[in-house]
């Protein structure tokens, strides 16, 4: 297996000079140029911070393989990946599970392809059935098989809310007045996670998928002190609706939203989503990033309707110990009958098992 010596200190500005980047692993002593690295890059995102790696470590056990280039003292380039290993999914080696977005960001084409390189390289060396790498863009490269099954929605943020909302369709705007009219509340805080975490384990349910530990989410507050909201919609003194949100540059997303059924009655999802939209004109960022969702599914349908630009996600696997793509879609009809089971299954019970099947879908 790939390995390399104790990273050398990180510092100065880079100076090429025409020398090959080097490749070095991740350790605790480089976490604040690693972070200074991502928040600089045009592909950085929230989850390819180092809290990332801490919140995935400690939540699921899986293991991490950092790795990054650097030449004269600074980083070029970093590559986030994780291995995973069950009878779901296989063996196989993944950057990055559970997030949206992943991959490499380098500066050059060097230190891409040297960090592309030693992922494969890893990949055959751990002996693992795929490479996966969850780009947002960039295109398919050569030797991998595309995953197009993924958009990303997103709307640009101004500081006049009242420009966007008279933006948004018709059909929009009226259940965000219902909302309103039904006298639906919003507040933010971290002591409504109780709450949170009852409306996520009845929305995952609903869904047929398997609930987060409740670990997850004290984690990431933990772990990303400034960068998480949570907000929740009341019908009254009653949670109805709720989402955790992560910030990072001038970028929010809603990464994990529970509802009640009545919610939708309510028109609690929209308004939630209408009071997010605001925190982020409030904080004064520029992009509203609504999240991917799987083509043809209800919530692609959902998100479509606020007129956002979608983006097809340039999600790729290059196969190293099998023949086939995999397919983890809940169309197939493996996974289709055990999502209806598990809609039956008594709430209780899923927030008891939940937490340990969810780690098998990374």
């Amino acid at each position: 297996m790939i390995e390399s010596s104790a990273a050398p200190p990180l510092a100065g500005p880079a100076q090429e000079n025409g020398t090959l980047p080097e490749i070095a692993p991740f350790n605790e002593g480089v976490v604040g140029q690693w972070d200074s690295f991502v928040q600089a890059h045009p592909k950085g995102t929230f989850f390819h911070q180092a809290g990332w790696k801490r919140v995935m470590e400690k939540t699921y056990g899986y293991r991490a393989y950092y790795f990054y280039t650097h030449r004269a003292g600074q980083i070029t380039g970093i590559a986030p990946a994780f291995l995973i290993s069950n009878w779901i999914t296989g063996r196989c080696l993944i950057s990055i599970p559970f997030a949206v977005y992943g991959g490499i960001c380098a500066v050059d084409a060097e230190s891409e392809r040297k960090l592309l390189g030693h992922l494969e390289q890893l990949a055959r060396d751990l002996r693992v059935e795929y490479l996966e790498l969850r780009n947002r863009n960039g295109g398919l490269m050569p030797g991998y098989h595309a995953n197009p099954r993924y958009a990303t929605f997103t709307v640009p943020v101004v500081a006049e809310t009242k420009a966007m909302y008279d933006g948004f369709p018709k059909d929009i705007r009226y259940m965000i007045r219902k909302g309103e009219k039904a006298g639906l509340k919003a507040r933010g805080g971290f002591d409504q996670l109780d709450s949170f975490y009852r409306l996520m384990t009845i929305n995952l349910r609903r869904l047929g998928t398997p609930t987060f530990p409740r670990a997850l989410f004290e984690n990431l507050i933990r772990e990303y002190p400034g960068q998480v909201d949570l907000t929740l919609v009341y019908a009254e003194n009653q949670p109805v609706a709720g989402g955790m949100s992560f910030f990072f540059r001038d970028w929010m997303q809603p990464y994990y939203i529970g509802s009640m059924e009545e919610a939708k009655t309510l028109a609690a999802n929209n308004f939630l989503w209408w009071e997010l939209i605001k925190i982020a004109s409030e904080r004064g960022l520029r992009t509203f990033d609504f999240g991917r969702s799987k083509k043809e599914s209800g919530n692609y349908a959902f998100k479509a309707k606020w007129n956002p630009r979608i983006e097809p996600l340039d999600y790729q696997v290059r196969l190293v110990g099998r023949n086939d793509v995999p397919n983890f879609n809940p169309t197939n009809s493996k996974f289709e009958l055990a999502m209806n089971l598990w809609k039956k299954v008594p709430l209780g019970l899923t927030r008891a098992i939940g937490p340990r099947l969810v780690r098998w879908f990374p």
